[in-house]
């Protein structure tokens, strides 16, 4: 998983990577940008991440463990739910998430997942 390029918006560097000619933006980076206002823990709670990542999940990896979605998805949005992005993607066999350690660590998220999120929230503010 190298990491060679970066984008820049609004002034912030935000590295990406190719694996397997799928292209991941890095939340960490992103979320740089909102002084920490908004942790990825957060959002991974969030019932309406949990089912959008399950449909991506579905149409784009023939692997994904659907029945330990299912209990995620049943627990997503509670107070005492909370799971983490190496969870996830244990838990699931998820391939749209990736948490990577190292000199180009952090959170990574597959390009479909990040755009369709950052307009749902564009809505909302």
């Amino acid at each position: 998983m190298k990491t060679n390029k970066t984008i820049e918006v609004q002034g912030i560097r935000i590295a990406l990577y190719s694996k397997d000619e799928m292209d991941f933006i890095s939340l960490t980076d992103m979320l740089k940008a909102k002084d920490g206002d908004f942790f990825i823990a957060d959002w991974l709670r969030n019932r309406n991440t949990v089912e959008f990542l399950g449909i991506w999940e579905r149409v784009h990896n023939p692997d994904f463990n659907y029945g330990e979605y299912a209990t995620i998805r049943s627990q997503a949005g509670l107070n005492s739910y909370k799971i983490s992005v190496k969870e996830w993607v244990a838990k699931t066999n998820a391939i749209g998430l990736v948490a990577k350690a190292g000199r180009y660590g952090g959170t990574y998220a597959h390009k479909d997942i990040v755009l369709p999120q950052l307009e749902m929230e564009n809505r909302v503010c």
